[in-house]
C-alpha cells in the first residue's frame, strides 16, 4: 500500500472530512475549501485543517530515512530526476511518457509506474528499489566505484560537455580493460545526479554561468518565481530581554529561528527558545513553517489568519556547519524539498530574510527590556530592569506582529503587502494564474520524527544505553544482542531517535513492524532533562571527583542542580534561564506526543503578573 504523505487541495481532489470521502468542489479562499459528497450531492464548506487523505493507510508501518542505505536512496533520487519533466506537465501523454523512458533506456511501464508511487505519495521513499530490506541497494566493487569517479571528472565535469551516455561508455570501456564487472548504465547516472547542481553548472558552463542560475542578486531571486518556490532561514539573537514565567525576574536574550518565503516576503513560520542555533531548531522551524496555523493561532489572539503551510520547493540554509547533517538532507530529499547552503564569503544569499530580520529588530526595540542594537543607541536605558515579557508572552507578541501587522503593510520590494501577493500567487487573478493550494501534510507525527536527531545503538540484556542512559521497553526484547546482519560477530545497531529537549524517552524504530516506539527511561523515577543538563550534569560530577560517572551519578547531580537553582533562582539570571529552557523543553515533547494522536497543538502556558498589562505591536510604553 502507498504512504500518503499529503493532502491534495485542488479541484476534484478526494478527501475526507468528518470521517465521510468527499470531492473538493472549489476552493473559496485560503481557509475556506468547498466539499461534494457524491453519495448524497450536499455541499459543505470545511477549513483546511479539517481535512484528511481520502484514502487511509491500513496499517501503522512508517519508513526511517536513515535505515535505507545510500545506494538505494541514489537509485531513488534517480528514479525521481527520470519522472520530474513529466510531473507537472500539463495535459500529460503517454508519448511524453514514452520519449522520457526511450530517452533513459527505460521501459514505459515502468516510468509509468514511478509516476504512480510519486504522484500518490509525494514521498521519495516510495521509488526506492524493491530489494530485501535487511540488504539494501546492490553494492559496486572499490575499484569499479574508483572508476566511475575517474570518469565523471575526466569526462563529465569538462567544458566539452560529454553526455551521460558517453560517461557509461567510457566506464564500461575501463571495466573491460581491467577485467573488472561493468556496472549498469543507471548505476553510472545515480552517481552523476547525486553531484552538487552547482559544481555540475561550474565544470560544464564556467564560473560566470553558475552565478547566474546559483548566485542571488539584489532586487530579484533566481526561482522565486511563486509562493514557496524559495523559503530562506537563519537565525539571530534578539534585542531584547526576557523574564522566567515563576518569578518574573530577567533571564536573558532569546534566539530566534525564522523561515521567509522570498517570493511574497511572508513568514512562513519561527522558532523562539533560549538554546543557541542548531540543527535542532532548524528542523523545528521548518516544521512549524510546513504545517498549517490554525490550532497555533488558536493561542493567540491575531485579528488576521496565517494562512501558510506546505512544503518549500527550496530552503536556503546558513552554511555552519552546525547546521549541515546528512538528518537535515536526507529529510528534505524525503519530502521533495531541495535543500542549498548559502556560500561562504557571499553574503548577498539571505538578503531578503535579512531585511525581515531587521524590521523585525526595529519593533522590538520599542518593548520593554530592550537592549537596542548599541550602546550609544541604548543610552541609560536600564534594559534588565525594565524587563516584562516572558517567552511565552513574547511569541504571543511575535505571532501578532507578524500576523497583523508585517504581513499586511505595504512592501515596497513586491509593490504591495506581503499577504496580497501571497493571495496572488495561490489563487491568482483575472490576468495571471494562481499555483492552488498547497499540498497538507498528513501524518504531522512523522515529519516531526523525520527532522529529529538520532543515535545509533545495539540493544543488550538491560535494553540500550545513549550517553550513559539506559532505556527499556518490552517491545525491544525481540532484538536483544541481535546479530548484525553483514558481520554476525558484531551486534546489530538499530536507530533510535531523540529529542534533545527531552531525554525520559526515545523513540525506537522497529524495522520489521516498521513502526516507531516510545521507550522510557528504564528507572522511572529519573526526572525528564534535556541534553543540556545532561552535560552540566557531567561536568558537575567530574568537577566533584566522580571517576565513574554512570546514570546514578548523572541523576544525583542533576538532583543536586536543582536544588541549587531553586535556592538562588531569586539572585541567579543563569539558573532562571535554565529553569525556563526545562519548562519549554517539557511542553515542546507534549506537542510531539499530541500529534502523534491528533493534530492538536498544546498551548503554551503564559503566566502574567498583571492581567491587565498586555503588550501588543505599536503599543505605546513608558520608559
Amino acid at each position: 500500500m502507498v504512504k500518503i504523505a499529503l493532502v491534495e487541495l485542488k479541484p476534484g481532489k478526494l478527501v475526507s472530512y468528518q470521517g465521510r470521502v468527499h470531492r473538493i468542489r472549489r476552493v473559496d479562499s485560503l481557509d475556506k475549501i468547498e466539499l461534494l459528497d457524491d453519495s448524497n450531492q450536499a455541499v459543505t464548506v470545511a477549513t483546511v485543517e479539517d481535512l484528511q487523505p481520502a484514502v487511509q493507510t491500513p496499517d501503522n508501518t512508517q519508513t526511517d530515512l536513515h535505515a535505507i542505505s545510500d545506494d538505494a536512496w541514489a537509485v531513488a533520487k534517480q528514479r525521481l530526476s527520470v519522472i520530474k519533466p513529466l510531473l507537472d506537465k500539463p495535459n500529460r501523454t503517454r508519448a511524453d511518457v514514452t520519449a522520457q523512458a526511450e530517452l533513459n533506456e527505460l521501459h514505459t511501464n515502468t516510468v509509468y509506474g514511478w509516476l504512480r508511487l510519486y504522484e500518490q505519495s509525494g514521498l521519495l521513499s516510495e521509488l526506492l528499489p524493491r530489494t530485501r530490506s535487511d540488504k539494501g541497494a546492490v553494492r559496486l566493487l572499490p575499484a569499479v566505484e574508483q572508476i566511475i569517479r575517474d570518469v565523471i571528472e575526466t569526462e563529465y565535469l569538462t567544458k566539452q560537455k560529454r553526455t551521460q551516455q558517453k560517461v557509461c561508455d567510457e566506464v564500461r570501456k575501463r571495466c573491460i580493460r581491467q577485467n573488472l564487472p561493468a556496472p549498469h548504465n543507471n548505476s553510472v547516472r545515480n552517481r552523476i545526479s547525486q553531484l552538487q547542481r552547482e559544481l555540475v553548472a561550474a565544470s560544464r558552463l564556467g564560473r560566470k554561468t553558475a552565478d547566474l542560475s546559483f548566485k542571488p542578486h539584489e532586487g530579484s531571486f533566481p526561482g522565486a518565481d511563486y509562493p514557496l518556490a524559495v523559503v530562506q532561514i537563519d537565525h539571530t539573537k534578539l534585542d531584547i530581554i526576557l523574564v522566567d514565567d515563576h518569578y518574573r525576574q530577567p533571564i536573558g536574550r532569546p534566539w530566534i529561528t525564522l523561515a521567509f518565503d522570498v517570493h511574497s516576503r511572508m513568514v512562513v513560520g519561527f522558532y523562539v527558545s533560549f538554546d543557541p542555533p542548531s540543527a535542532l531548531s532548524t528542523g523545528l522551524c521548518l516544521t512549524h513553517s510546513i504545517l498549517t496555523k490554525d490550532q497555533w493561532l488558536n493561542k493567540y489572539r491575531t485579528q488576521q489568519k496565517w494562512p501558510v503551510w506546505g512544503l518549500p520547493a527550496k530552503v536556503h540554509l546558513d552554511n555552519a556547519k552546525e547546521f549541515r547533517g546528512n538528518m537535515l538532507q536526507r529529510s528534505c530529499e524525503q519530502y521533495g524539498i531541495d535543500l542549498e547552503w548559502r556560500p561562504v564569503a557571499r553574503p548577498n544569499f539571505g538578503g531578503h530574510i535579512e531585511r525581515a530580520l531587521g524590521s523585525f529588530a526595529k519593533e522590538i526595540h520599542t518593548l520593554p527590556g530592550s537592549t537596542f542594537s548599541n550602546p550609544r543607541e541604548k543610552g541609560e536605558y536600564d534594559s534588565e530592569g525594565k524587563a516584562a515579557l516572558t517567552l511565552s508572552e513574547f511569541e504571543e507578541w511575535l505571532t501578532i506582529y507578524t500576523v497583523d501587522v508585517y504581513h499586511q503593510k505595504f512592501h515596497t520590494g513586491i509593490g504591495m503587502a506581503p499577504v496580497q501577493a501571497w493571495n496572488l500567487g495561490i489563487l491568482g487573478s483575472k490576468d495571471k494564474p494562481g499555483i492552488g493550494l498547497p499540498a497538507k501534510i498528513a501524518d504531522e507525527f512523522k515529519l516531526r520524527l523525520d527532522l529529529m536527531p538520532f543515535e545509533l545503538r545495539a540493544v543488550l540484556d538491560y535494553g540500550v544505553q545513549i550517553d550513559k542512559i539506559h532505556y527499556y521497553s518490552d517491545v525491544l526484547r525481540t532484538w536483544i544482542n541481535a546479530p548484525d546482519l553483514d558481520e554476525p560477530k558484531k551486534k546489530r545497531k538499530f536507530r533510535f531517535r531523540r529529542d534533545p529537549r527531552d531525554l525520559s524517552r526515545i523513540w525506537f524504530f522497529d524495522p520489521e513492524l516498521e513502526t516507531y516506539f516510545a521507550i522510557p527511561y528504564r528507572n522511572l523515577s529519573h526526572p525528564p532533562i534535556s541534553i543540556w543538563e545532561l552535560r552540566e550534569a557531567r561536568k558537575r560530577a567530574e568537577d566533584l571527583g566522580v571517576k565513574d560517572i554512570d546514570e546514578n551519578a548523572i541523576f544525583d547531580a542533576c538532583d543536586q542542580m536543582r536544588s541549587i537553582e531553586t535556592a538562588a533562582v531569586q539572585a541567579s539570571k543563569a539558573a532562571r534561564r535554565m529553569q525556563q529552557r526545562r519548562k519549554t523543553h517539557q511542553l515542546s515533547h507534549q506537542i510531539i506526543e499530541q500529534s502523534r494522536s491528533e493534530p492538536e497543538l498544546v498551548p503554551a502556558p503564559t503566566v502574567t503578573a498583571n492581567a491587565e498589562e498586555v503588550y501588543l505591536p505599536f503599543d505605546e510604553l513608558e520608559g
